[in-house]
């Protein structure tokens, strides 16, 4: 499977390409324009698996492809649904050999898919079994993108709702992720408005001040999970870079500039956080850098991870 997949990065991932640089890959290879178009559709609107399915493209512009690209796939590994309201977890195999998580959500505003960006992460919250092994990889735009393709297949309806939420922390893998949200968006492609995004990052402070400035009006969300800088530094490597002070200005800016609402996640961590004293203190930190602006706070119950002892 490595070598797979070093064959493999000799190839261009034409899922990742945006409309204009499959047009300049297709003039590359002394083909016009609208068959970039062709591809494009074929890729982003039908979904296909492999370029055998383009019915008409031919069968040596078909070959040629194969020579110099490769069109991303995920497997369904395993499929987990819930019988209590039909929730969807899926295991997905990638071609190296690597898995990733996904997780579909059916609610009465439509249907939301929980995103994996990278395979494994290295921030090191001691909550988050994602973390447990570091980093592997980052996930490629057209990873990404897959997750939401193969989900909205796997249930034939469409898929309203994204949270990069999954495995990984977004901002760590930047360039995939902005390119995944310019393709997520496209007109020609899925064209799930940006509205209907929220990205979660643990606090990565010069990132969320690049997102604020690529101008796409998605809602931030913030694992914040704790009210100082002595009790965030515990369970959150991260803040021992960029306290806690640091994040809610960035976060501040962020609103400024966009306008869109924050969110604070906040996992209840019995005897850590979970007190009405730490309700009190967290309701005083947020209201000094957002007092007479919307933010919301999510309490999320934490889940059992053996290794942590939470």
């Amino acid at each position: 499977m490595i070598v797979e997949r070093v064959l493999m990065s000799e190839k261009t991932d034409i899922k990742s390409l945006n409309q204009k640089e499959l047009v300049s890959f297709m003039e590359s290879m002394g083909e016009k324009a609208f068959r970039a178009k062709q591809i494009y559709q074929w890729i982003h609107q039908k979904h296909v698996d492999s370029f055998e399915e383009m019915t008409n493209i031919s069968k040596k512009l078909i070959e040629t492809l194969n020579e110099k690209a490769y069109l991303t796939s995920l497997k369904k590994e395993e499929v987990q649904i819930s019988k209590l309201d039909g929730t969807r977890k899926y295991l997905f195999l990638l071609e190296d050999g690597n898995v990733i998580e996904s997780v579909l959500m059916r609610y009465k505003h439509g249907n939301s898919v929980c995103i994996s960006s990278q395979v494994g992460c290295r921030m090191g919250c001691k909550f988050c079994a994602s973390t447990l092994n570091g980093r592997a990889r980052d996930l490629s735009a057209g990873e990404i993108l897959s997750q939401v393709i193969t989900a909205q297949k796997d249930i034939g309806e469409r898929i309203d709702n994204i949270v990069m939420m999954g495995i990984g922390e977004p901002l760590d893998n930047y360039k995939n992720v902005i390119r995944f949200l310019e393709l997520v968006g496209a007109k020609g492609g899925l064209n799930i408005g940006y509205r209907h995004i929220s990205l979660s990052t643990c606090g990565l402070v010069d990132k969320i001040d690049r997102l604020a400035d690529e101008e796409f009006p998605i809602t931030l969300s913030i694992s914040l999970h704790a009210s100082s800088d002595e009790e965030r530094s515990e369970i959150m490597p991260i803040n021992k870079k960029w306290h806690i002070d640091e994040l809610l200005c960035a976060c501040r800016r962020y609103f400024d500039k966009t306008g869109r609402r924050i969110s604070f996640e906040y996992t209840l961590i019995h005897t850590k956080n979970d007190t009405p004293a730490h309700a009190k203190k967290l309701a005083k930190l947020l209201l000094k850098y957002f007092k007479g602006v919307p933010f919301h706070v999510n309490l999320i119950p934490v889940n059992e991870v053996a290794e942590s002892g939470f």
